[in-house]
């Protein structure tokens, strides 16, 4: 018999905690839930779970302090977080913390489900990403540990920003267009009416981590009108 996929629920409206617990388990998974920040980290921290949906507000310890603990301990924990906090600062902070994806409320349990299924299967198939990727002789990532030596220094990853390394590496000889990693990447179908700054966020970060000089970036550039190209073989020089 298959295993279900387990999710921890972090919300603190009950209405919604317990709509949500509904939902997921009619959709076949295994669902724990609190309604307090500091519990939801406890049982992040103990538990073994594929995501953890995670509420902004929350009494005690607020979502993006516990987001942020999460991935402290944890880069591969699957986070998506769910927020009436919908200003773009906000969002950013949340991503910039390590979330991997966010819902805005209010938000439909349609689309709620499909980004869920979408973050989960992106998630799982992680175990293709090849063992390391070797941009130049400066910056070669060790994938199975999620970090890499620059300049003397250890760059630690998130498993998705290896996932979009692991696609543009994949793809070097091209620009990839911002559509094909959400549909790529994150598994957003390529039809689905969704907007995120997602991609561009984490395409921040990840310079922050790969480039001498971020704001002059030599590695992972953009290229106007196309997406986004890694520069395979690059100098520093």
């Amino acid at each position: 018999m298959k295993q279900k996929l387990s999710i921890l629920v972090v919300e603190d409206e009950a209405a919604i905690r317990e709509g949500l617990i509904d939902v997921l388990v009619f959709h076949g998974y295994h669902v724990e839930a609190t309604g307090d920040g500091a519990e939801g980290l406890k049982l992040a921290q103990s538990g073994n779970f594929d995501l953890v949906l995670l509420d902004v507000m929350l009494p005690s310890m607020n979502g993006y302090d516990v987001c942020n603990a999460i991935r402290q301990s944890d880069k591969e924990q699957a986070i998506m977080m769910l927020t009436a906090k919908v200003a773009e600062e906000d969002i950013i902070n949340g991503l910039k913390l390590g979330a991997d994806d966010y819902v805005a409320k209010p938000f439909s349990i349609t689309e709620l489900t499909l980004r869920i299924e979408a973050l989960l299967r992106r998630t799982n198939s992680a175990k293709a990403l090849a063992a390391q990727i070797v941009i130049d002789e400066q910056l070669v990532i060790d994938c199975d540990n999620l970090s890499a030596t620059s300049e003397g220094s250890t760059v630690s990853f998130t498993r998705r920003e290896l996932e979009i390394l692991q696609y543009l590496f994949a793809h070097h000889q091209r620009a990839v267009p911002r559509d094909e990693l959400l549909s790529e990447v994150w598994g957003y179908a390529k039809d689905a009416d969704i907007e995120t700054r997602t991609v561009d966020i984490h395409m921040a970060k990840l310079r922050r981590k790969i480039e001498p000089d971020p704001k002059n970036p030599t590695r992972l550039l953009t290229v106007r009108g196309a997406g986004y190209r890694l520069i395979v073989g690059a100098s520093d020089d």
